[in-house]
């Protein structure tokens, strides 16, 4: 009898794997923070651009976006004229928390800074969070396009 239950337990733990990352791979499928006012990841350049408005400077490889003096943004291009990665600083109390970013909490340093990246395999990026510490803290959350696609 013990037997059969262990023989049951074992043939159920491979399901349970699978069934476990089913749960985690579906989370990777989907970011919860995938762009930047529109602009993604592979993007072409001209439509990024229209999105975006007017660039401070402007070249065949970067933009750099001035919307006020608390957010700005930097979009950087792939020699194929697409996105390949979207840096946006903010400044203040009104920057996006981790959770907004990642759809979950981001552990802090004990003086209240977090630095956290999630990869995203299956998206072809990742996302990084960067909160320094003090009371009017940077955040820069930059989205790039993963090493093997670019």
């Amino acid at each position: 009898m013990k037997g059969d239950r262990l023989w049951a337990i074992l043939m159920s733990m491979p399901i349970l794997v699978l069934l476990a990352s089913n749960i985690f791979g579906q989370a990777d499928q989907k970011p919860v923070y995938a762009g930047y006012k529109g602009v993604m990841i592979g993007m072409p350049m001209a439509d990024a651009r229209t999105k975006l408005g007017t660039a401070r400077d402007k070249s065949d490889s970067e933009d750099y976006y001035v919307y006020s003096d608390n957010e700005n943004c930097q979009v950087l291009y792939g020699n194929d004229k697409t996105v390949r990665v979207i840096s946006i600083t903010y400044l203040g109390k009104n920057a996006p928390t981790a959770k907004d970013i990642f759809g979950v909490d981001a552990e802090a340093k004990p003086d209240g800074g977090i630095n956290k990246r999630i990869e995203y395999p299956k998206s072809g990026f990742w996302v990084s969070y960067l909160k320094t510490k003090g009371n009017d803290p940077m955040v820069v959350v930059t989205v790039q396009r993963m090493q093997s696609l670019q």
